[in-house]
């Protein structure tokens, strides 16, 4: 074993310890920084806030993203909030109690100190992104508004209408061009790592290619970060943007960084359900929805079975006869259980034939918007002084509240379906969305190997075994604006002297010939099938054995299936065109080759995970009402896989303890 689990968590209070850490921490002085160069890979909310911060501070910083602009990084699609402890609705809410949510929703499976700092400099996050001009949604008497999101009890939710990634995605990238202006910020759009360079154990560069010209190109800095996202694609539909891959962190982890939680998976319980095999994405409506649409399907297998047929309509049903069953379970949170709770729930009501969809597994549930109209319509007639209004009035002064809240995801709903879900019930069913696994990280977020930092959704750090919505966005700017850039300080105050890494050494060449090797096996390779074949055919063992329910017995077969689509992949894949131009079919080769092997070790990190967890469902492993079942005896630990060669079934599996002071470990209960 060469790797050592070294968290290098700080002693003392939690309350203190973020704070105490920060003023121990080294420092690299102002005139210093600019004998410094920093690689960041990808430019989403993490990496284009810590590109912005680092470039703001001193330093030399080069920012890679395969996108033609950071603009496009998949963070905009993250449409309903960010979640931040500020109070402001006086509803009990503090950083210890964000802390207690994050650390329940994940199923005690999160790193206490890393969660517990995320909850403190939330406040921060909002504060900055205020300062930008990201314009949140503000009440009557000028306060920032919030909302709820599931796994909650407070309102803590900061929301830019149905399109905050975007706002706050465009404050992080008008916050990167001030630097690109200054010339401290250097920008490759079209650019994608393809191998990190390691120079005396500390990784020093990347070799990168340009997708425009196929270029490639060798880039050296004292320190790289990755922050790249996640890694959902492996199950080839999923709410994630086509492009997302999990490349960067892999090749990391290749080259010595341990690889934590490879199978915690979220499913997201409110996309647009599946509708046939050509389908290349799919499309995630939004959880701040669960605010006020109910979560149904219909009471009897008749009315479910008529639906599915066309022969009867949601609106036909009456109330008594529709199973609003979130609410009937968990009458405590209700429609707003954490995704995990309510994926699992929906995918049981449609196994038991309950489904709405006519899809080829009758798989969907209803969102109703119809309650929250009148809710909302008698408010608003009473603001207005409207007396006596028909149930016609309240109904369209209802819509028009929810349109001011909603209007852009009901437009594209309906865009998407042709269904408009002001007149009929939205359908909706659970689809891969979000990898809480990932690259392990200390608490300063370098992985195992020095000089390699990651950060968002690309490590492992923050959610556990199940994010709580509005948080991925909450993570992405801490570790970009207000963690990394103090942690990497301390690691790159022993550079000051280093002066500028050479790229021409042998460390660089070796990197190089490995990328243009493997370029040219896929273009010389003469085989007979498709990227998208294989990434198919990987794609359906995932999602099959891999997926919202797992088992031993299936684990084990999907282990053997994804070899063997390995070795068929490389034996028989066709990739046509040049590597002398855009070819976004040799792009793919290169993306589904890494998929393959993370995907095999994420079966392999489910099966030994002989538990039930958030997004974990191991089926042999639950309660009688079907909850998770957890073993904190045997499993309360972060499973680092430490690559060992080819063959993924050799991976070597390291332990780090986790050990809960502040935090009385229970089962979650939001009944």
């Amino acid at each position: 074993m060469s790797i050592k689990l070294d968290s290098r968590i700080p002693e003392g209070d939690i309350h203190e310890k973020w704070k105490n850490h920060k003023d121990h921490m080294r420092l690299v002085a102002p005139n210093n920084r600019g004998k410094i160069d920093v690689i960041i890979i990808g430019t989403g909310l993490a990496g284009g806030a810590a590109a912005a911060s680092l470039a703001e501070m001193g330093y030399n910083v080069k920012a890679f993203c395969y996108q033609d602009s950071p603009r496009r990084a998949h963070s905009i699609a993250a449409q309903g909030g960010i979640n931040a402890a500020k109070n402001y609705q006086n509803d009990g809410d503090s950083v210890y109690r964000l802390f207690y949510d994050t650390i329940k929703g994940g199923d005690y499976r999160a790193r206490e100190a890393n969660v517990y700092r995320l909850a403190e400099v939330s406040g921060s996050i909002i504060d900055q992104c205020v300062a930008q001009g990201v314009p949140f949604a503000r009440e009557y008497g000028g306060l920032l508004d919030n909302r709820s999101f599931g796994g909650t009890q407070v309102q803590r939710t900061f929301y830019a209408a149905g399109q905050t990634g975007q706002q706050l995605l465009l404050g992080a990238y008008s916050a990167m061009n001030r630097q690109i202006g200054k010339g401290r910020l250097q920008m490759f759009n079209r650019h994608e790592m393809l191998e990190l360079v390691v120079v005396d154990g500390k990784a020093r560069g990347i070799i990168a290619r340009d997708l425009v010209t196929g270029e490639i190109q060798r880039h050296s800095a004292h320190a790289v970060v990755i922050a790249s996202g996640g890694y959902g694609n492996v199950f080839f539909l999923s709410t994630n943007a086509m492009g997302s891959n999990g490349t960067s962190v892999w090749k990391i982890h290749k080259k010595g960084a341990a690889f934590a939680n490879p199978c915690f998976t979220q499913i997201h319980p409110t996309c647009i359900p599946v509708h046939g095999d050509q389908q290349s994405k799919l499309t995630l409506m939004s959880e701040s929805l669960r605010n006020d649409g109910r979560i149904w399907v219909p009471k009897k297998k008749e009315d479910a079975e008529a639906v599915r047929a066309g022969k009867l309509k949601p609106t036909d049903i009456a109330e008594e006869d529709r199973d609003y069953y979130l609410e009937r379970r968990y009458p405590a949170f209700g429609n707003l259980v954490p995704r995990d709770v309510a994926s699992r729930a929906a995918k049981e009501r449609c196994d038991a034939g309950f489904g709405i969809e006519n899809n080829a597994t009758g798989e969907g549930v209803y969102l109703d918007f119809s309650a929250s109209f009148v809710k909302y319509g008698k408010e608003k007639a009473n603001e207005l002084d409207i007396h006596n209004p028909s149930q016609e009035e309240i109904i369209k002064l209802g819509k028009k509240v929810v349109e001011e809240k909603y209007g852009n995801l009901f437009t594209m709903y309906e865009k998407i379906t042709g269904d408009n879900p002001y007149e009929t019930p939205m359908k909706i069913y659970p689809a891969v969305h979000y990898t809480m696994g990932g690259v392990w990280v200390d608490y300063n977020l370098m992985s195992s190997i020095p000089g390699c930092f990651v950060t968002g959704e690309a490590n492992f750090s923050d959610h556990g075994a199940n994010r709580l919505g509005a948080s991925a966005l909450m993570q992405g700017l801490a570790d970009g604006y207000f963690v990394l850039p103090y942690t990497i300080a301390d690691y790159l105050a022993d550079d000051i002297r280093t002066g500028t890494i050479s790229t021409d050494t042998p460390e660089f060449e070796e990197a190089e010939k490995q990328v243009n090797e493997r370029i040219q096996h896929f273009l010389t390779n003469k085989g007979s099938k498709t990227v998208d074949y294989f990434h198919k055919k990987l794609g359906r063992v995932m999602w099959n054995k891999v997926g919202m329910a797992r088992d031993a017995e299936g684990l084990k077969e999907a282990i053997k299936e994804i070899e063997e689509i390995r070795k068929e992949f490389w034996r028989d894949v066709k990739v046509p065109g040049s590597d002398k131009t855009i070819n976004m079919e040799l792009e793919k080769a290169g993306r589904v080759a890494d998929f393959l092997e993370l995907g095999q070790l994420m079966a392999i990190d489910a099966l030994n995970r002989n538990e039930s967890c958030g997004g974990h469902f191991r089926t042999e492993y639950q309660t009688e009402e079907g909850e998770t079942l957890r073993d904190d005896e045997q499993y309360s630990y972060v499973a680092a896989w430490e690559y060992n060669g080819e063959d993924i079934n050799q991976e070597i599996l390291h332990k780090e303890d986790l050990n809960y002071k502040y935090i009385k470990i229970a089962a979650r209960n939001y009944k």
